[in-house]
């Protein structure tokens, strides 16, 4: 059985060939890719329905997809998932990063967050010049900025810490 997590509610899942059962409710599921793998044709329950995949992160598990003018985020989680999730080791296997370092020796020209700041994985943190070229340093975690290392126009030597997340 599987636990779907649709924008923060979960949904017990289990599929036998054509029937899925909801959270207990069993029907005749009927999914067909329409275009490009992006667009979809559902039939659950006796009713149509057309949605669109906007993304899929594998390392998470998490689809997003539109429907009806809105936008659901779907977290999967197998058996696995569930069993490390009871034994209290799922938090485990998500890297805990403590700080940003410098990947090369730099400028600093503009720090794009302040401290106490809640950053997503991927959130531009920082610009750094090397070589005459304009790096932009990405948080590399969700998280909270604890403290900025570094000033703007500040010069950095490579393995450098620059930014500490709490």
């Amino acid at each position: 059985m599987l636990e779907a997590i649709v924008n923060g509610k979960t949904i017990k899942v289990d599929f036998k060939g054509t029937e899925v059962t909801v959270n207990g409710n069993t029907n005749i599921l009927d999914i067909l890719k329409v275009q490009d793998g992006k667009y979809f044709h559902l039939i659950y329950n006796q009713h149509s329905y057309m949605f669109e995949l906007l993304d899929f992160d594998k390392e998470s598990k998490t689809y997003k997809i539109g429907f009806d003018g809105r936008t659901y985020e779907i977290g999967i989680k197998d058996r696995f998932d569930q069993l490390l999730t009871s034994m209290g080791l799922d938090k485990m296997s998500k890297p805990k990063v403590n700080d940003v370092k410098a990947p090369m020796p730099g400028l600093v020209l503009s720090v794009k967050v302040t401290e106490n700041q809640d950053v997503k994985k991927g959130d531009p943190i920082l610009i750094l010049e090397a070589m005459k070229m304009e790096n932009i340093i990405k948080s590399p975690v969700d998280g909270t900025i604890k403290q900025i290392l570094i000033n703007e126009k500040q010069a950095v030597d490579k393995n450098q810490p620059l930014i500490t997340f709490i």
